[in-house]
């Protein structure tokens, strides 16, 4: 069995043909206690948003799901392609506060520079890669920029402070 995925994903397209949803979705959750897969998620999504499984809300409970398990492992592109196929499925099958709230959870896509180093650890010059900013994780890097307002703020301060020692000195 070179490509096991295949396998289990024959058995649930077997038991969806044949009309047996309750299978199918205990195959898609047995499947996803082996593998968090993104295109896994998607598919069980998808499968619960059909007339056999257990209906749109059954299915954006399933991408709930899926997009916390991927935020705790903070797999970023997964997220996004995770979010990319909830917005479709939402377009189709939702209304227009459904795609909005999808929507506002995308991320931003930031193109960043990085050294490229080969095995050895020498340097090889700049690379341009991308990264992404998701809103929900803006809170913890909102803790960070406050500490570094607060930073700013201090040395600011405290270079005023030193300004106003060196005029009463100069005044002596």
């Amino acid at each position: 069995l070179d490509m096991p995925e295949m396998l289990w994903k024959g058995y649930i397209d077997f038991e969806i043909e044949d009309g047996e949803g309750d299978n199918a979705r205990m195959l898609y959750e047995r499947l996803l206690e082996r593998t968090g897969h993104v295109k896994v998620w998607i598919s069980f999504a998808q499968f619960e948003g059909t007339e056999i499984g257990k209906g749109v809300d059954a299915a954006r409970a399933i991408f709930d799901k899926a997009y916390k398990q991927l935020k705790e492992q903070e797999v970023k592109e997964e997220r996004v392609l995770l979010l990319d196929a909830w917005r479709v499925f939402e377009k189709a099958k939702g209304d227009a506060s459904s795609v909005a709230a999808v929507e506002a959870k995308m991320p931003r896509r930031v193109k960043r520079k990085r050294m490229r180093t080969d095995e050895t650890g020498a340097e090889l010059g700049w690379e341009e890669v991308f990264d992404y900013h998701f809103p929900d994780d803006q809170d913890a890097a909102a803790g960070n920029l406050k500490i570094l307002e607060m930073a700013a703020k201090w040395k600011k301060q405290h270079e005023s402070d030193d300004s106003d020692d060196s005029d009463s000195d100069e005044e002596d």
